[in-house]
């Protein structure tokens, strides 16, 4: 995922977190049990829902241009892997065919 899906992402999620816990808690004046729903799913939320540290964004543009070599080598080593399975493939069905 990109790091900005995942900042949106966790916007929308805490203020859904967030929207459910007041009506849980709205809910609450007539059924107590409500409360007890509303404060497990902020224990939830907090300890599970939220990521400790933000990762910084990977790849070759912006600042990280220090990670394009390390990432174009990686592709042109899973391309040359790629055509070679292709190489072998197409003798394999040469024969065959």
């Amino acid at each position: 995922m990109h790091a900005e899906f995942r900042a949106s992402y966790a916007g929308v999620m805490g203020t859904i977190v967030l929207t459910g816990t007041v009506v849980l808690v709205i809910m609450g004046f007539g059924n107590p049990l409500y409360w007890l729903a509303a404060v497990a799913v902020l224990y939830l939320y907090v300890r599970y829902g939220r990521t400790a540290t933000p990762t910084p964004p990977t790849g070759g543009t912006g600042t990280g241009t220090p990670s394009a070599p390390a990432d174009y080598r990686a592709y042109r080593a899973r391309r040359d892997l790629q055509a070679k399975w292709e190489r072998r493939y197409e003798r394999e069905r040469g024969r065959r065919g």
